[in-house]
């Protein structure tokens, strides 16, 4: 994922120009920093013993006992196994108000770490009914350290908070870990929506953050509207007949029929979606189908994604491949059956006024180094909460400033790391831009 800084600065500048210079009182800031100062220390240990202690989607146990004590600890109201393995702290505070949610997600990947980190994972995990190893690839220890910490700096404000704070830890952001009981099974942010989690006091708005090497620590990216790609998978069979490869016009070839479609998938995008409006993107990532070579297969089988920002072309795109399938395959006689596996995750769109007025506290807690983000063709589903209700999801550099940004390991890398300056970052936005939104009127 590569960013440029020159239109980072320009859309911050243009969103600056409209937005109060000041959004959290002096004091209040001021306050938030200390505390933050004060449970640096501890957030660090809790991201080591989580990233130490990985646990895959809906398999978050120890991490959720970890977190529900911590927040027990704090006075809160806890409730848990909210969608799974989930949690949600609610924090009352002194004064009446709003409600602001504040989202965490726990989750670690089945990727076996290769960093030379002290505290590097070494644990194993089921997946998909195999043993793999289990790695913090993508932050997800990181997010949860910050909202802990931020859930302890907010309860030591109670007495200045107006409204109150749902802290929610959600599992399975990744996706399912196991096959799903049924095609319509829920998990994650859905499953958590699902329970009710905004709900029981009502959430007026939500906010979340991902950690980002492509930014260096001490920056954070915004950006109005839609900001992370939906995300869908998709398994498509093309069955023919079976023959020797010598003689294929005794058969029908599901291996020529493929490759056709895999073309034509790709005229969807290029020749039908309009690209000036949204960027959608389709891959194939598998293609399984015989195991000689002088036998034509019965069938193939594949496996592939679509990322789009809109969900209007999202549907069209998704209508289109299994019309063009189901085409393609026909023209040869043999059979295409496309199946978009449930749920997909839509895009995660910004609230447009929300980011606005937001965008003050974002730069005032990292000193004017808030800048327009690109969209990127990653998936979130976040975008379950914002469909519900007003959010806001912005990325949270990771990244050495002294380091080439280049040379950083992505998300998902099994060298994936972070600085974890970035982490005292992240809770003071957290907290800023909770107290600054219950503050509104």
């Amino acid at each position: 994922m590569k960013l440029t800084k020159p239109a980072f600065a320009l859309g911050s500048v243009l969103l600056a120009l409209t937005a109060p210079a000041q959004a959290v009182e002096a004091p209040l800031l001021a306050d938030i920093e200390q505390r933050v100062s004060a449970v640096e220390g501890r957030m660090i240990a809790w991201r080591r013993d989580i990233h130490q202690h990985p646990e895959l989607s809906n398999q978050e146990h120890r991490t959720a006992k970890l977190v529900a004590e911590h927040l027990k600890k704090l006075g809160l109201e806890v409730s848990t196994g909210v969608g799974g393995t989930g949690v949600v702290g609610l924090l009352k505070g002194a004064l009446p108000g709003k409600v602001v949610a504040l989202r965490a997600d726990m989750d670690a990947l089945p990727v076996k770490e290769l960093t030379d980190l002290p505290f590097a994972s070494k644990a194993k995990g089921k997946h998909m009914g195999k043993e793999v190893d289990v790695m913090h690839a993508c932050g997800h220890d990181g997010h949860t350290a910050i909202l802990m910490a931020t859930a302890e700096v907010l309860a030591g404000m109670k007495g200045q908070l107006r409204g109150s704070v749902k802290f929610i830890f959600q599992p399975a952001e990744e996706g399912p870990s196991e096959a799903p009981h049924s095609e319509d099974e829920h998990i994650g942010a859905l499953a958590m929506v699902d329970a009710g989690v905004l709900e029981n006091p009502k959430v007026d708005a939500v906010f979340g953050l991902h950690l980002i090497p492509a930014f260096p620590v001490g920056t954070v990216g915004y950006r109005p509207g839609p900001i992370l790609a939906s995300g869908d998978t998709f398994a498509m069979k093309v069955t023919g007949r079976q023959t020797h490869g010598g003689f294929p016009w005794n058969g029908i070839d599901p291996i020529v029929s493929t490759a056709q479609i895999v073309m034509g998938l790709q005229t969807i995008v290029s020749r039908q979606m309009n690209l000036s409006k949204e960027p959608v993107v389709v891959s194939i990532g598998s293609i399984h189908g015989g195991n000689r070579e002088n036998i034509i297969p019965e069938s193939v089988e594949l496996l592939g994604t679509v990322r789009a920002f809109d969900d209007r072309m999202r549907d069209d795109t998704l209508a289109r491949m299994r019309t063009t399938a189901e085409s393609i395959a026909q023209a040869s006689g043999a059979k295409a059956e496309v199946k978009f596996l449930k749920p997909g995750y839509s895009a995660t769109v910004n609230d447009e006024s929300l980011t606005g007025r937001m965008l003050p506290t974002l730069q005032q807690v990292t000193g004017g180094k808030a800048v327009l983000a690109p969209k990127l063709s990653a998936s979130e589903d976040f975008s379950e909460f914002q469909k519900k209700v007003p959010g806001m999801f912005f990325f949270l550099g990771s990244t050495d400033p002294k380091r080439d940004l280049k040379t950083a390991a992505p998300n998902h890398s099994p060298k994936f790391e972070i600085d974890e300056a970035a982490l005292a970052v992240g809770a003071r936005a957290m907290s800023a831009l909770a107290l600054d939104y219950l503050n509104q009127p």
